[in-house]
């Protein structure tokens, strides 16, 4: 299985795509390192924690327990993990493995970030979104009432470890809500992936080996090929955005108690297409692709009593709104994305509109 180089300011890293890797974990483990206080939540504990405690086993670590969900993705918790480190005898050789999905991946990699000003942190994401996705790339945080990630901090992983043979436990509606970020990929930079989730939907709903490995391999190369070349998110890296910005809305008018984030992505896709086609710079079959390939990995939860008005009020409490400016990711092809700012609000309306209109619901 591959591995691929993520190159920063800071240093470079490798994130590891492998079967079986997890009973590798200690090889990765930084050769100083003290102390090792794994952050996960319990349930994954449970499926995978033997697996994991077993490949540490020469290592003197803990294990912190994040209550895990969106709703708890709080500076609180992050203060009682600092609490629980500081309590357990952690110092700057300590190091975090963020054990989970990628709630847990931006919580512990926080966590790592703010302890005595920044300790190693491991990813070893157990979620598909979290492994094709938010495992690399070094973003950590978490929410505010009115928005998502709005603290947080840049803190890039001493490696990222991404093992297939977890997701054998993952429930379907999380395996399907890292499907959206696949389709993510496939829209911005690849279209043979688009294709491969379009034509062979019944071999990746059913979790074929080959097919598995195939798309979160393509997934993380885009990634780490796009963190090595803006780090920081001036520039290209915005592409990584397409489907987020009217998700984050959605998520936060539903409280983050409605939708997984995968599932928001995947009608925040269909929103930025319908404005992309809206604005002349989408074709109609293109767009026509785009939404039904979403809507074929549904349906979301029901968006009933969800306003349009009040997802397009929430845009401007996003990170990404920079002076007051909406930046938008819309694609121009299967394959291309363009960020633009400055459009109508009432075009961004009529393609919310549309869009609540349109993906399919339960």
């Amino acid at each position: 299985m591959p591995e691929f180089v993520v190159k920063t300011a800071g240093g470079r890293y490798a994130a590891v795509v492998e079967r079986g890797i997890l009973a590798r974990t200690a090889e990765f483990v930084p050769v100083s390192a003290g102390k090792i206080f794994v952050i996960t939540t319990r349930d994954v504990w449970d499926a995978h924690g033997a697996a994991l405690d077993a490949a540490l086993a020469t290592k003197e670590r803990d294990v912190l327990y994040f209550p895990g969900g969106e709703a708890n993705k709080r500076l609180s918790q992050v203060e009682a993990l600092c609490d629980a480190m500081l309590h357990g005898g952690a110092d700057r050789s300590s190091s975090v493995i963020a054990f989970g999905g990628g709630i847990v991946g931006d919580v512990g990699g926080f966590v790592a970030a703010s302890y005595m000003r920044g300790v190693k942190v491991l990813q070893i994401p157990t979620t598909l979104l979290a492994q094709v996705d938010a495992a690399t790339g070094g973003k950590t945080g978490v929410n505010l009432v009115g928005g998502k990630n709005l603290l947080g901090a840049f803190h890039q992983p001493h490696a990222v470890l991404v093992d297939p043979t977890v997701l054998d436990t993952l429930p379907q509606r999380e395996y399907v809500a890292g499907l959206y970020e696949v389709i993510k990929y496939g829209v911005i930079q690849t279209p043979w992936l688009f294709d491969l989730l379009e034509d062979k939907r019944d071999e990746v709903l059913g979790r074929d080996p080959d097919t598995v490995d195939t798309l979160i391999a393509e997934s993380v190369r885009i990634k780490a090929e796009v963190v090595s070349a803006d780090e920081r998110e001036s520039g290209l890296r915005r592409i990584l955005n397409f489907g987020h910005t009217l998700g984050h809305a959605l998520e936060a008018e539903t409280r983050y108690e409605r939708l997984l984030h995968g599932e928001a992505v995947g009608f925040g896709m269909i929103a930025a297409t319908l404005l992309a086609e809206r604005l002349g710079l989408l074709d109609k079959m293109s767009s026509e692709s785009i939404v039904e390939v979403v809507n074929d990995y549904g349906p979301i939860p029901s968006l009933a009593g969800v306003e349009a008005e009040n997802l397009c009020a929430r845009l401007f409490q996003d990170k990404k709104t920079i002076q007051g400016k909406v930046h938008f990711v819309l694609p121009e092809s299967i394959g291309s994305v363009v960020v633009k700012s400055g459009i109508d609000p009432e075009e961004v309306l009529h393609a919310t509109r549309d869009a609540l209109k349109r993906t399919r619901q339960a």
